[in-house]
């Protein structure tokens, strides 16, 4: 399957947040936009929610399981889901999340057996680590 129209354009940015530390910023980015939206981001936060907990348990390093492209992906896609200038502004009412919703689900698509792997990676995990794993890292100020 094909990557949506200017998602590759992500994915330096993503190698770049990832090696400069910074992806507990782009975790609470994510947390923020996804706690709005209304009914058109309801059917997605569970999706949301997988994604931030494999990066944050990538982030600890209690998983590292991942091939490196499809954390590259993942990364790629919440930087595209909280762009607000991507291939269609959310500030346009209505059709402003139409490419965001677009570009996750292909990156749950895409590297579906990946996420099914943390899936049963987390499921079996004890009661601390599946909590420290669902609360997102405090992201550092750069001055």
């Amino acid at each position: 399957m094909k990557a949506p129209w200017n998602f590759a354009r992500y994915l330096p940015i993503a190698q770049r947040f990832l090696k400069r530390g910074r992806l507990p910023a782009l975790l609470l980015a994510v947390a923020r936009k996804s706690r709005g939206g209304g009914a058109s981001l309801a059917s997605l936060r569970s999706d949301l929610g997988l994604l931030q907990q494999l990066c944050v348990a990538w982030w600890q390093g209690s998983y590292r399981a991942i091939n490196p492209q499809a954390l590259l992906a993942i990364v790629a896609g919440l930087l595209y889901f909280v762009s607000p200038l991507d291939a269609i502004p959310d500030f346009i009412p209505g059709l402003g999340l139409v490419d965001d919703l677009a570009v996750l689900a292909w990156v749950m698509k895409t590297w579906g057996s990946e996420l099914d792997a943390f899936r049963v990676w987390r499921d079996a995990q004890d009661r601390e680590t599946r909590e420290a794993i669902a609360t997102l890292p405090v992201a550092e100020r750069v001055n």
